[in-house]
């Protein structure tokens, strides 16, 4: 349905309108389909797969094992489609989203290059008028944003950024036809995630490429190998068993974890397991104790041993202990998984520059200036990162009661309640938002639980012969202050991350994502469901409210 073609009118009136085609929304889009309800869904991008369309950046790949990262509704599905790879790249999940939506006939029900532009509830009749840059405008009982935790990608404010004459890119909106480095002497600012991914394999290509990092980040390698027949069938023999475990974890993926602390054992058997992870990789090596999250001591056991690793891999000192992180605990900030990131340092045409003590003071015309230094480039790579779990949300005009603007109710930080819902946003759900697990987890695990218990609640709308919920203020308090309660017993607070808001200039300081646990958070959702909704209202058309608190 793209604009390349004879694009087909909008229906104008729908159940419910999904904002976002990646894996949340084509999951909606199809249990809505279940309950008989009819669903339009909006993309900007010219096909499905969300975030996985748009970071197209070189090197980029999951950090959750691929045989984890993956949609556990169909037993069909998950036994049919094959991956590449343990850690599967960018165009292999790309494709499996356009598998699941080809498996599902999902785009007949979706129109692209589309931006939803505003959302509109009339508390007289319950519904949501959404309207389009294009010119759409449809009425909807529900509105269900789907428009993805990591969406929302953000250049930095640096002046002269218009003034660069060479070719800029931000890592979250990487030009489809790729980028030719070859014989380029490249910029990269910024070295989170998608850098560490990126940096290893423009270096392979480029002359020349400067680093500019601001802080150093925890990376972890990922050991990525072809995915064998034997470990496939491996996960594919006992599927729905691992599925329905991972569901209870702390972080949605089967990680092994150690019950003890790390420092209830001797220091060399503390090594022994930290090598142990080491040598297996990937994110899971924070599972090597339980309570490297929450015990300053303890991580600092996994922090140290990872600063060793860097320094054995890194051959120049200097450059080392710029790499090893010290300004807040392991874990606390996303931690990565690399390729050969750090190893990547001991190519000759490989320079780290620290911003720390100047910043970055200007972007000129020939490159990047700092401590009074320029530092000439043909390209500059922004690595920038996103307005993550909130921007993708407050960049749409979404106004509820008394014309109230979503924006201006989370000027201070993001309030809700569970993550789905917000006061005063009647029949607007929010598909793994700001109060859920969400980023801290395997999102598909996360996506399917959030889509599950809507798709769950509308059909109890159904059943009652109601039309309307909406979280009470009371609910969404109470929850707002369990998440920071939960956030504040554990080290995370203790980094300036954007969990934190913090990667934003003018963000509020919040902890945004609900740490207590995947397995923990689907059992209070089950239980609030199970009491009727307790913490919602629920209406009836044209009737009094019907309090569930």
């Amino acid at each position: 349905m793209s604009t390349n073609s004879a694009r087909p009118p909008v229906p104008a009136q729908v159940d419910a309108v999904i904002v976002g085609a990646g894996f949340g929304g084509m999951y909606m889009l199809h249990r809505l389909r279940g309950l008989g309800l009819s669903a339009v869904v909006f993309d900007t991008a010219t096909d499905v797969g969300g975030t996985w369309y748009w970071n197209r950046y070189p090197g980029a790949r999951c950090d959750v094992e691929s045989m984890q990262y993956s949609y556990s509704f169909s037993p069909e599905i998950q036994q049919e489609w094959r991956w590449p790879e343990t850690f599967s790249a960018q165009p292999d999940i790309l494709r499996y989203a356009g598998f699941v939506a080809d498996k599902l006939d999902l785009r007949r029900d979706m129109w692209f290059e589309t931006k939803v532009t505003e959302a509109t509830f009339d508390p007289a009749s319950h519904r949501w008028t959404v309207r389009t840059d294009r010119g759409d405008v449809v009425s909807a009982r529900y509105c269900v944003m789907a428009t993805g935790c990591l969406s929302a990608a953000r250049l930095p404010d640096l002046p002269g950024i218009d003034d660069f004459q060479g070719a800029t890119y931000h890592t979250g909106w990487w030009p489809h036809e790729g980028v030719d480095f070859t014989g380029k002497r490249v910029a990269v600012i910024g070295t989170g995630s998608s850098a560490i991914q990126s940096i290893p394999v423009i270096a392979a290509e480029a002359a020349e490429v400067t680093v500019f990092q601001r802080t150093p980040n925890f990376s972890i390698p990922s050991r990525n190998v072809p995915m064998t027949d034997e470990y496939e069938q491996s996960w594919k023999s006992v599927y729905p068993e691992r599925r329905a475990a991972a569901r209870m974890t702390r972080n949605g993926v089967l990680a092994d974890p150690n019950d003890f602390s790390a420092l209830s054992v001797s220091e060399e058997e503390r090594q022994r397991i930290y090598e142990d992870r080491w040598r297996r990789g990937g994110t899971t090596f924070m599972a090597a104790f339980n309570d490297l999250i929450v015990d300053k001591a303890a991580n600092d056991t996994a922090a140290a041993f990872v600063r060793s690793k860097i320094r054995d891999m890194v051959k120049d000192p200097r450059t080392a202990e710029l790499l090893a992180p010290t300004s807040h605990p392991i874990g606390t900030k996303r931690i990565c998984v690399d390729t050969a990131y750090f190893e990547t340092y001991n190519r000759p045409n490989v320079t780290l520059v620290d911003i720390r003590p100047a910043g970055i003071e200007r972007i000129t015309p020939q490159g990047v200036l700092t401590g009074g230094v320029e530092y000439e480039a043909d390209i500059i790579v922004f690595a920038t990162g996103f307005d993550a779990m909130t921007g993708a949300l407050t960049r749409i005009d979404i106004r509820g009661r008394d014309g109230v603007a979503l924006a201006d109710k989370w000027e201070a930080g993001p309030r809700t309640y569970l993550g789905l819902m917000s006061a005063g946003f009647p029949n607007l759900f929010m598909i793994t938002g700001p109060g859920s697990p969400s980023v801290l987890s395997n999102m598909m695990v996360s996506i399917e639980q959030h889509v599950d218990w809507v798709a769950g609640c509308l059909a109890a709308l159904g059943e009652r012969q109601l039309d309307c919920i909406e979280a009470t203020q009371a609910a969404e308090d109470d929850w707002v202050a369990h998440v920071n309660e939960v956030a504040h017993k554990t080290l995370y607070p203790q980094a300036a991350s954007w969990y934190m808001g913090a990667n934003v200039p003018g963000k509020p300081r919040v902890f945004m994502p609900y740490i207590g646990g995947v397995g923990a958070y689907r059992a209070i959702c089950d239980e609030i469901a199970a009491d009727g909704f307790r913490g919602f209202r629920l209406t009836a058309p044209a009737q009094a409210a019907v309090a569930a608190e």
